[in-house]
């Protein structure tokens, strides 16, 4: 966990905070149907619910920088490339804009794919 030292005092920024921040940037995203478990299940992801977002997020803290993995579910007939990119990005200011972190990547793991309005 990283910590900064202030005048007034210390700021620690526990792991399932910036996993929070970066999962709820990514469902954001067009072409995000949701978050999947780290862990496929029998082959196919589990789609978490907006509660349990952090669960499909991965954070690694090295040297004041933070490395970001996310488990993606990617809506049918979007270009995959194009929206791990957005994604990327967006997760990536969303982090560093609220944490004042340096974020040292962001890396999209696609589980499945599904139509855009299933659940």
């Amino acid at each position: 966990m990283p910590s900064t030292q202030t005048p007034v005092g210390r700021i620690t920024i526990a792991d399932e905070v910036v996993a929070t921040i970066a999962g709820m940037a990514a469902t954001e995203c067009y072409g995000i149907v949701g978050m999947a478990a780290r862990r496929l299940k029998d082959g196919i992801a589990e789609l978490l619910g907006r509660e349990n977002l952090s669960r499909g997020v991965q954070v690694a803290f090295k040297d004041g920088d933070i490395r970001i993995d996310l488990n993606v579910i990617i809506g049918y007939g979007t270009r995959i490339s194009e929206v791990a990119h957005n994604v990327s990005s967006q997760v990536r200011y969303r982090v560093e804009d609220s944490t004042g972190l340096r974020v040292r990547s962001v890396n999209i793991n696609v589980q499945g794919v599904r139509a855009i309005g299933e659940r």
